[in-house]
C-alpha cells in the first residue's frame, strides 16, 4: 500500500543549491539519474543568491562536467527543463511564500538542505509555517550534532515538526554499493555466515586511509577532527552493517533495527584504547590554530557485547596524510590447529571487504606450495566492476532512495543517538594528539592497540 512516506516524490527542492554540495555532488548525481531514466519531477533551488534560471542552468552544466561526465546534450537538456529558482533568505517567511508557490500543485515534496546544521531548525519551521511539511520528506545532511548532547538537541529541534518516517539522514557511506554489498555477500553465500561469529573469528580490522592532508578545509577541519569526522558517522555505520542479524523483514526499518541493535550492544570506548594522531605541518595548513590538537588520525578498539560477537575485538584507524588511499573492512580469522603433515604454523586465512578506492573482496587463504611440504598465502581477488559493472555512485543512490521514500540507507534518530554514545567518552577526556610523520601509519601507538592479536594489515590495494 503506498503512503506518504513510500509515495514517489513529485518535486524535489533543494535548499542550498548555490553551495560547494551541490556543485561537487548534487547537480552531477541528478544528471546521471536523469541519464538512467530515473528522474521524473521537477527540481526548484532555493538560495540566498540571487541567481536566474538560466544562471543555475549554466552552474549545473559546469559542475557536470567538472565532476568528470561527457555531457550528453539531449540528456542534459531534459534536465536542464527540470531546474527553477527561488531566491531569499531562509529567516524571511516570504521565502518559504516564494517555495509554496513554485511548488503548486504538488503533494508530495521532497526538501533537501544542503545548508549548515544550525539552520535546519529555521530552516523546517519557516516549512511549516508554510503548510507544506504534512506530506513532505526532509533530507539533511550531517553532521547530526557534534556530540551526543547536540545531536539529541537536533533531533529534538526537527520532530517538533517532522514525525521521523519524514527525516532522511544522509550518510554518504551507507549509499556506497561495496557498503550495501556486505550483507549480501554475508547472507546470500551460505559459506561465510556459518564462520561470522567469536568462534571463527579473531579480530575485525577497519581502515579508511587517506593519502592526502587537509588541503584547503582547515577551517572546516579544525574544529571537527578525524572522530567526528569520519568515525562517529561512516566507520561505526559500516560496522553496523558488518555486525548485525540478518532482518526479519523487508522494510526499511528491518535493517535500521539491526543495525541500532549493533550500536546498543558497543559499549562507550574508553579513552584507554583510543589513539589520536597529527600529520607533521598540519598546524601550518591555512585555517588551522598554529597550537591545535584536533587528530588527523585516529584509532581505537572496541568491543560489541552480544552472543555473536562477545570478545571479538574490533579495530578502527582513519586518518589524512596516510601512505595510500583506501577504505576496507578486514576479517582475520582464528588460526587452523597444527597439522601433523608440517611443521609450519600457518597465516590465519583473512577476507577483505575493499570499499574504496576499487570495491572488491579478497580472500586470503594457504595453499601447497608446488614440491614443498609448506603453505604459503594466495589472495582469491574480485574487483566488482569488472564482474558486476558500473554501480550507482552513493548521492545518486541516495536521492534516488530519498525521491522514492525508501530510507533503509539513511541513519535513523536512535542510530546517530546511539554513535555519538558510544564515543562521547573519548571526547570528554582525549588522550594527548601524538605527532606523525606524512606518509606513516600514524603515531607507534596505534600498533599497541592491536596487543595479543594480528597486527594492523596494510590495506589491499585490489591489484
Amino acid at each position: 500500500m503506498t503512503t506518504p512516506a513510500t509515495t514517489p516524490a513529485d518535486v524535489l527542492v533543494i535548499f542550498g543549491i548555490t553551495g560547494d554540495l551541490a556543485r561537487k555532488m548534487t547537480f552531477r548525481s541528478l544528471y546521471r539519474l536523469e541519464r538512467r531514466k530515473q528522474l521524473d519531477c521537477p527540481i526548484v533551488g532555493v538560495a540566498l543568491d540571487d541567481w536566474s534560471v538560466a544562471t543555475l542552468r549554466d552552474r549545473a552544466r559546469e559542475a557536470i562536467e567538472a565532476g568528470g561526465e561527457t555531457l550528453d546534450e539531449d540528456v542534459f537538456a531534459r534536465f536542464a527543463k527540470r531546474l527553477s529558482m527561488v531566491s531569499g533568505d531562509f529567516a524571511d517567511a516570504k521565502t518559504y511564500e516564494r517555495v509554496a508557490k513554485a511548488i503548486e500543485g504538488k503533494h508530495t515534496p521532497v526538501f533537501y538542505l544542503e545548508i549548515p546544521p544550525s539552520l535546519f531548525g529555521r530552516v523546517v519551521e519557516g516549512l511549516a509555517n508554510a503548510n507544506l511539511t504534512s506530506r513532505a520528506r526532509v533530507v539533511v545532511e550531517k553532521p547530526f550534532g557534534h556530540d551526543l548532547e547536540s545531536a539529541r538537541a537536533l533531533n529534538a529541534q526537527l520532530s517538533a515538526v517532522l514525525e521521523e518516517w519524514q527525516i532522511f539522514r544522509i550518510d554518504h557511506f551507507l549509499g556506497k554499493e561495496p557498503a550495501m554489498d556486505i550483507m549480501f555477500l554475508r547472507f546470500a553465500n551460505s559459506v561465510f555466515e556459518p564462520l561470522w561469529n567469536r568462534d571463527r573469528i579473531q579480530c575485525v580490522q577497519l581502515t579508511m586511509a587517506e593519502n592526502f592532508g587537509v588541503e584547503d578545509r582547515g577551517s572546516f577541519y579544525d574544529p571537527v577532527g578525524a572522530l567526528r569526522d569520519v568515525v562517529q558517522n561512516h566507520l561505526l555505520q559500516l560496522i553496523g552493517l558488518f555486525a548485525a542479524e540478518p532482518p526479519s523483514v523487508a522494510d526499511a526499518d528491518g535493517l535500521r533495527d539491526k543495525r541500532v541493535e549493533v550500536f546498543r550492544a558497543i559499549p562507550s570506548i574508553d579513552p584507554a584504547h583510543y589513539v589520536r594522531g597529527q600529520y607533521d605541518g598540519y598546524r601550518s595548513v591555512k585555517g588551522v590554530a598554529p597550537d591545535s590538537q584536533t587528530e588527523t588520525f585516529a584509532a581505537l578498539r572496541l568491543e560489541i557485547d552480544n552472543w555473536r560477537w562477545a570478545g571479538v575485538p574490533f579495530f578502527i584507524r582513519a586518518g589524512k596524510a596516510l601512505p595510500v588511499r583506501a577504505t576496507e573492512i578486514r576479517v582475520i580469522f582464528k588460526r587452523p590447529p597444527k597439522l601433523a603433515i608440517t611443521s609450519q604454523t600457518h597465516d590465519p586465512n583473512e577476507l577483505v571487504l575493499g570499499i574504496d578506492p576499487r570495491p572488491g573482496t579478497d580472500m586470503i587463504i594457504q595453499a601447497k606450495e608446488p614440491g614443498a611440504n609448506r603453505t604459503r598465502s594466495v589472495d582469491l581477488s574480485l574487483i566488482f566492476a569488472k564482474e558486476l559493472g558500473e554501480a550507482p555512485e552513493p548521492y545518486e543512490r541516495l536521492l534516488s532512495d530519498a525521491m522514492r521514500g525508501d530510507s533503509t540507507q539513511f541513519a535513523r534518530e536512535d542510530g546517530v543517538e546511539e554513535t555519538w554514545r558510544i564515543v562521547q567518552p573519548l571526547l570528554d577526556n582525549p588522550p594527548p594528539v601524538q605527532p606523525y610523520a606524512v606518509g606513516s601509519w600514524g603515531p607507534a601507538d596505534a600498533a599497541k592497540l592491536c596487543a595479543g592479536q594480528p597486527g594492523w594489515r596494510e590495506p589491499w590495494l585490489g591489484g
